[in-house]
Order: C-alpha cells, then structure tokens, then sequence
C-alpha cells in the first residue's frame, strides 16, 4: 500500500466520526489514542504517522486545537504492548488505532467501550476481534488485509523467480502472528504438495533464530523463504533481507516495505491496492470489516 492510500484509509472520512460534530460545535479537544507495531527509530513507521497527523490537519482536525494525539511504539514487544494500552486507556481517548494484529489484540484485552480502528490485521475473526465481517459487533472495527490464499500465491511466484525450488519455509514469529498457524499454513501445506515441494514451518522469536533458519535453508540447493505478514518480521526485516541476499536464498515477502533493500531474487508479495475510506462515522458493531486483499488480486510483482 502506497503510504498516502494508507492513511487516506484511516482518516479520509475522520470528519463524519461520532466525536467530530461534538467536537466542532463545542470546540471540545477530542483524544485519539494510536498504538503502533513498529519500533520508534523506523523510518516507515514514522513516515506513517507524520502523514496520519498531516492528512488529519488537512481534514480540518489540527493537533493541539481540536484533536491531540497520544502515540505509544511497541514494536513486535507483546508484553510491551500490553503495558502500553493499559497507558492509553488510561488516558480515556475517544477513539483507538491500532496498527496490527498484535496491538489490537492489546487494546482489545483492555476496553469494551472505546472504539477501535485496526489495520494491517490478518484474520480478525479467527482473533477474535469480531463476530462477522459484515456485522463486526463490539467496539471494534478495520481492515483485514490478508486472506489464505496468498500462502498458494508465495509459491506460484518462488517457483517463478526459482523454478527449481525443492523446499520453502514460512517464517513467522507465532506471539506476534498466531493466525499463520490456523489461516496460513494449511493452504501453504496443500498448494506445496501440488508443487512436489517441502512445506517447512519456522518460526522465529530473534535474530538469531532468523540465521538459524536461512543459513540451514541455503546449505543445499533448492531451499526458499516466504516471510509471512507479521509485525516482528516487519521490525526485524533489515536482518531478513540481509542474511537472505547474502545466502543468495530465494524470497517472498509479505510486507511491501520489504521491497526497497531486497535482492533480485527477491518478490513481494502484497502491494496492497487503494482502500476505501475507513468509516469512522458508525459505531464499530455496524461496519462492515474492508477487505483489502480480496479487493486487489493483481498483487504479485517481481523486484529486479
């Protein structure tokens, strides 16, 4: 997802949001609370909500005059993370934005009532975060941008970019992805039996465990990696992307912000399309979760 589409989705429609007649006709300062699954020193995540904020006073909402902003960085911490809702529930926003899987999880766990917009999360039913798609229910609402099927599709690209590819392992880390195990695998599993290839499940919890499994995938010929969608794989991607280039291993990654340092024999998986705007108008129980992934089914591009 290009970076502007990203926040346009999260704040294109801000000024139709419960709070915002209130806030306009009493000059009340309303509170949004954002947890974020990057750590503080990334530069995507930072650039990310540079253009929140900015798309935001572009909408009318200028910080310190109508809206203030609480932010709080958890990177793929998930102990961290809990630690850190707490702190922003604590300080009673009107509404939440949680940029992952894992940080709605965190705030999940800590409030009932405040509204909660998530995005880049996988399966937020099988997370439990809502009832339906169609009908969320709760206090909770966002974007899904993953569905199964690009577990098939990482393969069908590793066997464009490496048709002689003999075993392909999925990197996740399952304290930061657990919908990789349930939603991921078992269509990865099939669609590799269909290819005559070796499913390998790897997962990872440090840079280390990150080399144990790419220097044992490249010790023979045909080894591949797919790194599924996932906020630690995302924090931790400078070690990735290096230690595959320099084991010369074929990979996939799920992430766009993979794309930029990856090596040739590199894909990316998921550039994710324009998203509609994210409604903010409607209690979260009545909107309709925005699929991202169904919507965009041309999303396999080579990196050369």
């Amino acid at each position: 997802m290009r970076r502007r589409d990203f926040v346009t989705a999260i704040v294109g429609s801000a000024t139709a949001w419960p709070l915002t007649a209130r806030a306009q006709q009493t000059g009340q300062v309303r509170r949004i609370g954002v947890l974020m699954g990057w750590a503080s020193t990334d530069l995507e995540g930072q650039a990310l909500l540079t253009e929140f904020t900015r798309h935001l006073a572009e909408l009318g909402w200028t910080e310190g005059r109508n809206v203030r902003t609480d932010v709080r960085w958890g990177g793929s911490n998930v102990d961290l993370l809990h630690t850190l809702a707490k702190e922003l529930i604590g300080l009673q926003p009107d509404v939440l934005l949680a940029s992952s899987t894992p940080t709605t999880a965190a705030l999940a766990r800590e409030t009932q009532t405040i509204p909660i917009v998530f995005t880049f999360v996988a399966d937020p039913i099988g997370s439990r975060f809502v009832a339906s798609l169609s009908h969320p229910g709760g206090n909770i609402t966002g974007f899904s941008v993953i569905e199964a099927s690009m577990a098939s599709k990482s393969l069908e690209l590793l066997r464009e970019i490496a048709p002689s590819i003999k075993r392909v392992a999925m990197m996740f880390n399952p304290d930061t992805a657990p919908y990789v195990n349930s939603m991921l695998m078992p269509v990865f599993e099939t669609a590799a039996k269909s290819f005559n290839i070796v499913p390998i499940a790897a997962p990872v919890h440090s840079d280390a465990e990150i080399e144990t499994v790419i220097t044992s995938l490249s010790r023979e010929p045909g080894g591949a990696l797919f790194v599924a969608p996932d906020t630690f794989n995302t924090n931790h991607r400078a070690t990735i992307i290096s230690l595959a280039a320099r084991n010369h291993l074929p990979a996939v990654y799920g992430p766009p912000v993979f794309a930029s340092d990856s090596s040739p024999a590199t894909a990316v998986l998921f550039p994710m399309a324009q998203t509609s705007k994210i409604i903010l108008a409607v209690r979260p129980a009545m909107w309709t979760i925005s699929c991202e992934a169904q919507s965009h089914r041309g999303f396999l591009c080579k990196c050369r």
